[in-house]
């Protein structure tokens, strides 16, 4: 009795499982905890549960409808696949299927259920990413009803226009992993959620100290090497792209991040390395490569590397002074790290694109599927990559700002100043890090209660009553 259908190849469901498993790993725990250490400590659990929630919220709509808007039959012309769910017997165990790509590509040797998932994990990191602009304002209601809308109008456009055989898939766009689909709309969408709800308190702003350093190298490290999954997944066969893609990925980020460490050294504020530095620099490697992973060589990595590094660090220190970037309060500064690394590296894809590396294989009469840039005799990939850039920078700034202003015309976007001040005991009736309950000795010798004024170790005070200690 053979377990396999014909057309399935074990080997490559599992990579492909194993990639989306790294790939989620990326969000829970990897973010939730690398944002959770970054945030101050009053908005460690708010970051934590917004994490989470997302990743539950997107996988429902994601199942219900919006996978095959991003992924189905072509229904608003080259625009939008036609909504429906994927929940039927077939949807989970039949050949995978992307109907805008016959053809085009070899067919999927995995079940259909493969592919929603690990699309569903790229669906879920990117509004997640973007908590990090809009983290410690934010209503946690109105995060609740941004998420399913921004991925069915902004998310699910984005994924057909580029990867669902759309518009910009037929013009020959290149976005091999998610530079523009993911980390461009991530920065576009944070910067505009993070201007229309407005800066956090600007204390809160002044003394933005992380909690928890150790707790950010954890997320990091998870996150560069999930990132395997990210890169390595996307040829959708284990074969030997998705090989170089795994190289390509850890070799810019490694650059990268040495290159943020050098110039922070030379050049920085205090002309001394700092790990924050040195994770910016990684994550601009990893959002850099991401677009190109499998279409540019071992040398096309290591200018990715320091190339976006390099633009990423003169914008993080420079670029933030002037307007509209110092006016408006991105928190963790997504639009610098994803938005601004995404664009590059996609551009970077249009020089650097080595038509010598396979993505698959020709069969038959069928020529190898390869593609060049402009350093390699096709001067117009540039173009089509800055086309496609732009498209997604103006659709989702303006999906954004909708979605926002029309909640806002029921209910407040923005958390009340006095819970601002506490932060999550006062949002969510919990705090990462209790603190012991104090007791003031009265002059007869007994206890009473007392009123704790607990500092959160960045400048925010919050005031908490404390039960009589028996």
């Amino acid at each position: 009795m053979n377990p396999y259908a014909a057309w399935l190849s074990s080997g490559d469901n599992a990579w492909q499982m194993t990639a989306a498993t790294l790939v989620g790993l990326m969000s829970i725990p990897a973010l939730a905890v690398l944002y959770g250490g970054l945030v101050q400590r009053k908005w460690a659990v708010n970051t934590m549960l917004m994490v989470f929630s997302t990743f539950c919220l997107v996988l429902i709509v994601w199942v219900l409808w919006a996978f095959r808007m991003g992924f189905g039959s072509p229904w608003i012309g080259t625009f939008l696949g036609k909504p429906g769910t994927v929940l039927g017997a077939s949807a989970e165990q039949a050949q995978a299927n992307i109907p805008s790509l016959n053809g085009l590509m070899p067919r999927f040797r995995f079940p259909q259920g493969s592919l929603v998932y690990f699309q569903f994990v790229f669906a879920a990191i990117t509004p997640i990413l973007f908590i990090g602009s809009v983290i410690g304002r934010i209503s946690f209601k109105v995060w609740l009803i941004f998420v399913p809308l921004w991925i069915t109008f902004a998310y699910a456009v984005n994924a057909f226009l580029l990867w669902g055989g759309g518009w910009w898939a037929a013009h020959g766009a290149l976005d091999f992993s998610g530079g523009y689909v993911i980390h461009l709309a991530a920065g576009v969408s944070g910067f505009v959620a993070a201007a229309v709800v407005g800066p956090r308190l600007k204390r809160d702003r002044e003394h933005g100290v992380p909690n928890n350093l150790l707790f950010v190298s954890v997320g990091a490290g998870i996150l560069w090497l999930g990132w395997n999954g990210f890169n390595g997944g996307d040829p959708y066969f284990a074969g030997a792209d998705a090989t170089a893609a795994v190289v390509n990925t850890n070799l810019a980020t490694a650059v990268a991040m040495m290159t943020w460490i050098v110039m922070d050294m030379i050049a920085g504020p205090g002309k001394k390395a700092t790990f924050l530095g040195g994770i910016n620099g990684m994550i601009c490697g990893l959002v850099g490569i991401t677009p190109a992973a499998g279409y540019v060589n071992g040398a096309g990595a290591i200018i990715i590397g320091v190339v976006d590094s390099a633009i990423v660090w003169f914008a993080w220190n420079y670029l933030s002074r002037v307007r509209p970037f110092s006016r408006v309060d991105d928190a963790l500064g997504v639009v610098y790290t994803h938005g601004i690394a995404g664009l590059f590296g996609g551009l970077l894809v249009g020089l650097l694109a080595d038509p010598h590396m396979i993505v698959y294989l020709g069969a038959g009469k069928n020529p190898d599927v390869t593609t060049s840039g402009l350093f390699h005799g096709n001067p117009h990939q540039l173009l089509v990559q800055a086309g496609a850039a732009l498209t997604i920078i103006v659709w989702d700034a303006l999906v954004t700002f909708l979605i926002l202003k029309g909640i806002g015309l029921f209910m407040n976007l923005r958390i009340p100043d006095g819970e601002l001040e506490i932060g999550d005991v006062a949002v969510h009736g919990e705090e990462a890090y209790p603190t012991e309950e104090l007791v003031r000795v009265g002059a007869g010798g007994e206890s009473e209660p007392a009123r704790a004024v607990r500092s959160d170790g960045q400048g925010t005070l919050a005031e908490e009553t404390v039960r009589q200690m028996e």
